[in-house]
């Protein structure tokens, strides 16, 4: 791998379904193939990136280490005192899964409330290690949940990119525009969209319209293709079976670099 390439900083959002993940896996593939040198963090509750980066198994999640969180944040000290930054930077060495082409996975997993007490030792981890992550010397793709819960405001400043997933459908279009809003309001300037699973001219036409409205500018059109079908099926990694959406996701990936 080379040294010298830009390093991108990409979150990659939107509703469950409409293949965001699809293409934050490919998009880091495609990059590390590129001679970035990528960290791909699944930061969805879903936990699914593994299988479109190719990786067997998922490693285990940041937020499943407790006595590391605790022991990191001291909060064993029973005082409600606890670091808000604490050492972090071993972490991805330690708990990182490498796939194919060199991409590091790394699993951050979900924050359970309610009965299971205070959650802000793991909130404060899972923030420190994220702002290690995007202010590291790497590119970075995150899968992240609608609702981008892991990050804050002072994550989200190593943010370049927003990058929202939507359908053809007025409810994936909503979920993008409250993603645009909770993007801006913790610090993240930039936010585009990418059109998936696209059959329709016409709904294109509707849909690119009212994210205009949005301010939400239309990056690139991803076709529906039973090629991705066939590769969930095959439980295998889609940039391994190929197909039309992984050619429009390789486009992505240059207007991406060419826009950085």
């Amino acid at each position: 791998m080379t040294g010298d390439k830009e390093k991108l900083k990409i979150a990659v959002a939107g509703k469950g379904g409409v293949g965001k993940t699809t293409i934050a896996g490919t998009l880091a593939r495609l990059l590390a193939r590129d001679g970035h040198s990528v960290i791909a963090v699944d930061a969805d509750p879903s936990m699914n990136l593994k299988f479109v980066l190719g990786i067997k198994d998922n490693p285990k999640p940041v937020s499943e280490l407790k006595d590391l969180i605790f022991e990191r944040t001291n909060a064993y000290s029973g005082t409600g005192i606890y670091k808000l930054n604490p050492k972090v930077d071993d972490v991805i060495r330690r708990y990182g899964a490498e796939g194919p082409d060199g991409v590091t996975l790394l699993v951050m997993g979900t924050i359970e409330k309610g009965g299971s007490g205070c959650t802000c030792p793991e909130n404060a981890f899972l923030r420190s290690l994220l702002r290690h992550i995007l202010f590291k010397g790497n590119t970075v793709i995150m899968d992240m949940e609608a609702g981008i819960e892991h990050l804050g405001r002072g994550t989200a400043k190593g943010v370049d990119l927003l990058l929202a997933v939507v359908e053809p459908g007025m409810r994936s279009v909503e979920t993008v525009g409250r993603i645009k809003t909770l993007g801006m309001d913790i610090g993240i300037k930039n936010v585009a969209a990418v059109m998936n699973k696209v059959t329709d001219s016409e709904m294109v036409k509707m849909i690119e319209t009212k994210l205009n409205e949005m301010d939400i500018p239309l990056l690139a059109i991803i076709p529906h293709d039973q090629a991705l079908i066939n590769a969930d099926i095959e439980n295998k990694a889609p940039l391994d079976v190929g197909g039309d959406a992984v050619e429009h996701i390789k486009t992505i990936k240059e207007i991406l670099i060419d826009c950085h």
